[in-house]
């Protein structure tokens, strides 16, 4: 019987994916995940951040690299694999990474996107100052394989 191997991870993109393909030709998108974590000490709000590393094969490769860039917000379902070696130094090396079973993108809003490609906003005629607060949000991406 296999024991539990199973998480969940919320956290943004620290930079753009990363695609490969093995030597038999099946897709492979790795990208490091920050993962946020605040709490109350002595007399403030703390913050602790957390990176990691995910690996993503086969379909779910190419979604994720066609969807993922840096900063955009990411739910991971996975489990954890470790990988060991001796190293030329003779010593054993060991890390671990996330082997992602399900990848959903966080929505988009329409200011972060002008941001990322730097192209400006569509102006329609009737728009009141009041609304160029509120972000357009568009349709959640949830990608599985």
């Amino acid at each position: 019987m296999n024991n539990l191997n199973s998480l969940l991870l919320e956290g943004n993109l620290v930079k753009d994916p990363v695609f490969r393909s093995t030597a038999k030709g099946t897709p492979v998108c790795t990208f490091s995940l920050a993962s946020n974590r605040f709490y109350r000490q002595d007399s403030g709000l703390e913050k602790e951040v957390s990176f990691f590393d995910v690996e993503t094969w086969a379909k779910l490769a190419e979604n994720c690299y066609n969807l993922g860039r840096k900063g955009r917000g990411v739910r991971v379902v996975g489990r954890l694999k470790q990988e060991r070696w001796n190293g030329a130094d003779g010593k054993q090396h060991s890390k671990v990474t996330i082997v992602a079973e399900h990848v959903e993108f966080r929505p988009e809003f329409k200011k972060d996107k002008e941001k990322q490609s730097g192209e400006p906003e569509e102006i329609i005629p009737g728009d009141s100052p009041e609304d160029e607060d509120i972000p357009v949000l568009e349709e959640a991406e949830a990608v599985t394989f």
